[in-house]
């Protein structure tokens, strides 16, 4: 191992600052892994890193990407969870391993304050790795960290979801997508919205249960409320933000739950709906590493494999980053190893 190509990018410069390069294969210390790694997914938040637009010190170079699998080939000294052979994943926040969410973890969340994982070798600690499940491959693998990951959040953390409850997945990306899929795994009827007839209709051929389409509906939220009998959904996934609250404050039943995961869609949020409506506002920053063991366990034990929208190769890495920019995706975008 004398090379490891290695991606940075410069914040602020978009796509364009993205440039491969090569640098030594790193040395895991006390406590760390080697891992070869084999696959990596985009999320909305790569886009951000690039554009220098995501609202967290970054230093002038990072590599990027928090999504990916691969391979522990080397163990540091007092290495005892895993083993050299393990398929892993490293999770979203390298610190956070269960219980709440402490301030310090932020500082840990990988290609953001420190370096992702866009490269054919990194080092990670071993706390910060979970195994793959068994019957998924890297490239399904790589789409867990982070929208696999906050969609389990969401759903089954704090105020889990039950046979049948209803629940309302905004838009037809990773997290809405995962989000789908992990409802019905539990018996949850699920409905989406989308702004492309075309998506809806490959939404409802994974189980949606009912599909708006909230560019020719601009009540798209009492048309969700309707699709329930009048009494609301019991918990809403938005992948939006301020922009859309007021439509899913009226999809919602009294006392619901928006789990916000994202704030794609700016505007203003009417206080005094949310008191008056008793409904609960949880933000959602992906997970622990309790919940990706969690997660990983429910997927082994259902099957369930992940919507892979396009693959590109390592080599062609900007692509990916422009493809996802164009937003035609339903599902993950991947990027493999060979």
């Amino acid at each position: 191992m004398t090379q490891n190509r290695t991606y940075t990018i410069q914040p602020g410069k978009g796509v364009a600052g993205l440039q491969l390069e090569d640098r030594p294969v790193p040395t895991p210390g006390r406590g760390q892994v080697l891992l070869r790694m084999k696959a990596f997914s985009l999320n909305f938040r790569d886009l951000l890193m690039v554009d220098g637009l995501y609202p967290v010190a970054m230093p002038e170079r990072v590599v990027p990407l928090s999504d990916g699998a691969g391979e522990i080939v080397e163990l540091g000294e007092g290495c005892n969870r895993l083993a050299v052979g393990d398929r892993v994943c490293p999770i979203f926040m390298q610190s956070w391993i269960g219980g709440d969410m402490a301030d310090a973890d932020a500082g840990s969340a990988l290609g953001g304050g420190i370096d992702g994982v866009l490269a054919e070798y990194i080092v990670v600690d071993e706390a910060g790795l979970v195994r793959i499940p068994a019957h998924m491959s890297y490239a399904d693998a790589s789409t867990l960290p982070c929208a696999a990951v906050t969609a389990w959040n969401a759903l089954y953390g704090k105020e889990p979801i039950q046979p049948g409850s209803t629940v309302l997945a905004l838009g037809t990306g990773g997290v809405a997508i995962w989000a789908l899929q992990l409802a019905k795994a539990g018996g949850a009827k699920v409905i989406i919205t989308t702004s492309s007839d075309a998506k809806g209709e490959r939404a409802s051929a994974m189980g949606a249960d009912h599909v708006v389409n909230y560019a020719k509906d601009a009540d798209w939220g009492a048309s969700v409320r309707a699709l329930t009998g009048g009494r609301g959904v019991d918990k809403v996934v938005d992948s939006a933000g301020p922009g859309t609250m007021a439509q899913t404050m009226a999809a919602l039943r009294r006392g619901g739950e928006i789990a916000m995961v994202g704030v794609i869609a700016q505007g203003t949020i009417d206080p005094l709906a949310i008191l008056v409506s008793g409904l609960l506002v949880r933000g959602i920053m992906v997970g622990s590493r309790q919940h990706f063991e969690n997660l990983a366990a429910a997927l082994e034990t259902h099957g369930i494999a992940p919507v892979i929208d396009r693959s590109f190769p390592f080599e062609k890495a900007g692509d990916a980053f422009e493809y996802l920019r164009k937003a035609s995706h339903l599902g993950k975008v991947v990027i493999e190893l060979g």
